[in-house]
């Protein structure tokens, strides 16, 4: 993860974001909460917080949770440092990087090293933070991470320019490379390099750098480095005398900070300012704005702002003649001074007390400290500071009767200092002295009575006036050069910026759009799966609500008689709508419209009027959307969505509804067409059951004409014969012979009429349990093998009759708690198949041959095998993964309606609770039965299912 990242970056994950569900969408959490850490705290804290919740749902190793959460731990300590909470800030860094050295992660105890090194600095102390910044840059190197280690090399050769200019010069010039640089380095590099530049006082170069440091911080997320930047920028100016566009740049960094509420980058404007309001004169503004400053600056007291901000302040009551509280000012100056370690301050404390001690009638302590100044100033080489100390000197000596400094030539001790004064300044090269200083020294010549070196040293102060002005129209001249150069590069600055946010906009639009279309696409295929309506209903409803402003959805279909949409389906603010009718006729309704004309309806704002018209019970929507459910020419109604805002479908939001529409019209046509197939199905399942009950009753009607017509026969034989005996014995006479004979006959057709009496009954009662189980489907206990002779008995006078055979091998004893009727359905179903397809019409293979037929069963303790297997001419390779297919036969039109087999298959695998498989090679065919000995349970509507 890189450090820094740009706004461009920014937005591809912003964009990807929204399209990822769960902890598909930790890494983009992760991304947007680091780089958001400065843009945006309170949502970098939200996204961190999300982040962490998804975590334990993610599939990351304990070590990449444990990384995971260290980064999310830095987020927070960054957004408590920028809040000045600087203990809480760090305590949280540091358990973050003891997590992250402890798995080995150089990049990221990097980062932890670099914010360490921001607290260092608003703490205060400057030694700590070089140490930090060296740190960094080596955990950075170590890790291969070039970036993090240029960045951490800025950053320590800036704060070194303040401590030692000459010294960070010798070090740092050459160290980083002139060409263009990555914004997140170049922010850094410019900072330094305009610190080094504004030091040296070539106050334009300065303003470059700075303007520079200021775009790229921007563009790179580091909101805290553009503040300062901006607030350096207006100093420059400041200097320049451009007092304008002095305070146009501290409003600008102000404007930056305020939102933020970062104590430091708030306090640093407030202060700048003031000092600009100052040197205009306006100082009851500044005062006021000074101590607004200090407050503000007091959670990070030991930062180097907080010093600035006591400087200015005595300056300020010098200026205003509260020396006082100018002696207050400067004296913490002075503690802050050696905190920090600057000596710039320990000089500038050190001379605003001399003169603020001068003014309170201390002229020994104000002399003290004067002389530490101008040590502090001459040790450090700063000559410009030396100057200062000097005069204050002057001041000194020429105010109180002070004793005389040694070895003093000059005439008092004011002259004494002065001409020390101009001695320095004349050692300066490019430096004039300046005329302050020589009125000064005119003023004390002429105090001590020199008046023609006064008169000479007043014309070399006039000369130097001119050159102060010629100088100041110089500055100004920089000025304006300056700030021509930095509006124009503000205004290039802003022309690329529009342009990248321009392509930046384009490229996500064009993302999005993919994204769109391609989340469309996964809806479609979700929506055109389902093959009943109100689940076509429920997935519209879901993704309408995901992708677009909707208070109200919609859908009306034509009725079957074409004269009315009938609300097939609707909601509104997450309630039902009730069913509603709209005549085809009705000239004021939105949705006939948008039927009649085939094209989609779409209101940005909906009349007044027409809440007059708005169904009862409805809400008034603002914005409506209609579009038809077409599939090719046909139109099967209208969806509609409504909105309460208005103007709430702009083109993209119709372009996502029209695909909707057109997915859904598909969907609800399938579903129709499904619909009508069922109830064919259902239709013929009927028709194939009333069939089947058909063939039952010819079958057993067939087998009990045999024996009853056996035993009418006997009975009119028997009727004939007790007729003879009868008129035998009237006449003349029964003989012994005759009536043996009668007896003989009538004990033979008893038996015979008995045997075929016995033989109905039977044929009746398996009838009458075949028949009851398969009209009502009823469940109990049977023995296999009973159940199996009972079936093949029904079937046995077509077998017969088609010249085949049926064997049976199945033990008694077999004992299930099933559905017998349905188990029977699908023997006869198997039977019937076999002497159809196996054996054809007049034997096997058409041939006359006599087909075979066997059916066998094994147990084991739960379940039983049943085969059913035939030697006829068996089933086409190709025909084998289609057998139990509804309506597929290879005889249609001749017996076969392709239902047989599919019934079989239903009631074995959802009544039976078994499975059946196929298997042929070319010369006979097997059909395998996998039964459980208990069928499962079922509720009262279950079974009716499978017809």
């Amino acid at each position: 993860m890189e450090m820094f990242a740009l706004d461009t970056d920014l937005a591809q994950w912003e964009n990807a974001l929204p399209l990822l569900d769960g902890a598909a969408r930790l890494p983009v959490l992760l991304q947007l909460c680091w780089h958001l850490r400065q843009r945006d705290c309170a949502r970098a804290l939200a996204l961190a917080e999300e982040a962490r919740r998804l975590l334990p749902q993610s599939a990351l190793t304990p070590v990449a949770q444990e990384l995971v959460m260290a980064r999310l731990q830095l987020v927070r300590a960054e957004v408590q440092w920028l809040h000045g909470a600087l203990d809480e800030a760090e305590a949280l860094a540091q358990a973050a990087h003891a997590v992250l050295c402890t798995h080995g992660d150089g990049a990221a105890c990097a980062d932890a090293h670099w914010l360490l090194a921001s607290i260092a600095v608003d703490r205060g102390d400057h030694v700590r933070n070089s140490a930090q910044l060296q740190t960094a840059a080596e955990q950075a190197r170590s890790a291969g991470d070039t970036v993090r280690a240029s960045l951490a090399d800025a950053a320590t050769a800036r704060w070194a320019v303040l401590r030692d200019a000459p010294a960070a010069q010798e070090r740092w010039r050459s160290h980083f490379s002139d060409g263009p640089l990555a914004p997140p380095l170049a922010t850094w590099v410019h900072d330094f390099r305009g610190v080094q530049a504004y030091v040296s006082h070539d106050l334009g170069a300065a303003v470059g750098h700075y303007m520079q440091a200021y775009e790229a911080a921007l563009a790179s997320g580091q909101l805290r480095p553009a503040i300062t930047a901006a607030i350096n920028i207006g100093d420059c100016f400041g200097h320049l005398n451009d007092h304008q566009a002095a305070l146009e740049w501290m409003q600008c960094a102000l404007d930056l900070a305020r939102p933020t509420q970062w104590p430091r980058s708030i306090g640093a404007c407030q202060t700048h300012t003031a000092e600009t309001m100052r040197k205009l004169g306006r100082l009851d503004a500044a005062g006021e704005l000074l101590r607004e400053a200090l407050a503000v600056l007091a959670p990070v007291s030991g930062a180097r702002s907080y010093a600035n901000a006591l400087f200015y302040l005595g300056e300020l009551s010098l200026d205003q003649g509260d020396y006082d509280m100018a002696l207050d000012a400067f004296s913490r100056l002075a503690q802050r001074a050696e905190a920090l370690d600057q000596a710039d301050f320990r000089c500038k404390a050190q001379r605003g007390s001399a003169h603020a001690l001068s003014y309170l009638d201390r002229p020994d302590d104000a002399l003290l400290a004067a002389e530490r100044a101008l040590a502090l100033a001459a040790a450090r080489g700063d000559a410009v500071n030396h100057m200062a100390a000097l005069r204050v000197l002057a001041m000194l000596h020429a105010r109180h009767e002070l004793p005389a400094p040694p070895g003093m030539a000059e005439a008092n001790p004011a002259l004494h200092y002065l001409q020390q004064a101009l001695q320095v300044a004349t050692a300066i090269d490019g430096y004039a002295p300046p005329a302050e200083l020589l009125d000064a020294l005119a003023r004390e010549y002429a105090h001590a009575g020199d008046h023609a070196r006064a008169y000479d040293i007043a014309l070399d102060a006039g000369a130097a006036r001119e050159r102060s002005h010629t100088q100041q129209a110089t500055n100004r001249a920089i000025a304006m050069q300056v700030r021509h150069q930095t509006e124009h590069a503000r205004s290039q600055g802003d022309h690329h910026r529009e342009l990248a946010a321009s392509e930046a906009r384009r490229a996500a639009i064009l993302q999005q759009t993919s994204d769109t279309l391609e989340r469309l696409s996964a809806i479609g295929q979700e929506i055109t799966t389902h093959l009943d309506a109100g689940a076509v209903f429920l997935v519209l409803n879901r993704h309408v609500h995901a992708l677009l402003p909707v208070n109200t959805f919609a859908v009306y279909m034509l009725d079957p008689n074409g004269t009315a949409l009938r609300r097939a389906y609707g909601m509104e603010a997450g309630r039902p709508l009730p069913d509603n009718a709209i005549p085809l006729d009705n000239p004021r309704a939105y949705s006939v419209r948008c039927l009649r004309s085939r094209s989609e309806i779409c209101i940005d704002q909906v009349p007044p009027g027409r809440r007059a018209y708005t169904v009862p019970g409805t809400l008034h929507n603002q914005s409506v959307l209609y579009v038809p459910l077409m599939v090719g020419e046909r139109v099967l109604g209208v969806m509609t969505v409504q909105a309460c805002q208005a103007h709430a479908y702009g083109e993209r939001e119709r372009l996502i509804f029209r695909t909707l529409c057109a997915y859904g019209a598909i969907a609800l046509d399938n579903a129709n067409a499904y619909r009508q197939l069922q109830d064919a199905q259902a239709q013929l399942v009927s028709q194939e059951k009333l069939a089947a009950l058909g063939a039952l009753m010819a079958g057993v009607a067939h087998e009990l004409n045999t024996p009853i017509g056996n035993s009418l026969l006997i009975a009119s034989t028997m009727q004939q014969k007790t007729e003879d005996v009868a008129r035998l014995m009237n006449g003349p006479g029964l003989r012994r012979s005759d009536l043996a004979a009668y007896i003989d006959d009538a004990g033979k057709a008893a038996g015979l009429v008995m045997r075929g009496l016995h033989s109905a009954a039977d044929l009746v009662n398996s009838f009458k349990q075949v028949a009851v189980d398969r009209t009502t489907e009823q469940r109990r206990h049977f023995d296999l093998q009973q159940v199996a002779h009972e079936v093949i008995a029904t079937v046995m006078n077509r077998i017969r009759s088609s010249g085949h055979r049926i064997e049976t091998e199945i033990a008694f004893g077999i004992g299930m708690d099933s559905y017998p009727g349905p188990f029977g359905q699908v023997i006869t179903n198997l039977i019937n198949n076999a002497l159809l397809h196996a054996f054809g019409a007049t034997g096997q293979h058409g041939s006359g041959k006599t087909g075979l037929m066997r059916l066998s069963a094994r147990a084991d303790t739960a379940r039983v095998t049943i085969v059913f297997e035939d030697n006829g001419s068996g089933i086409a390779e190709q025909h084998l993964s289609r057998i139990f297919d509804p309506f597929f036969t290879t005889k249609l039109g001749q017996g076969g309606s392709g239902l047989g087999l599919s019934i079989s298959y239903n009631i074995v695998t959802a009544l039976l609770g078994g499975t059946i498989q196929v298997a042929s090679s070319g010369a006979g065919s097997r059909f395998t039965l996998d039964l459980p000995l208990v069928a499962p349970q079922f509720d009262g509507a279950g079974p009716q299912a499978i017809y």
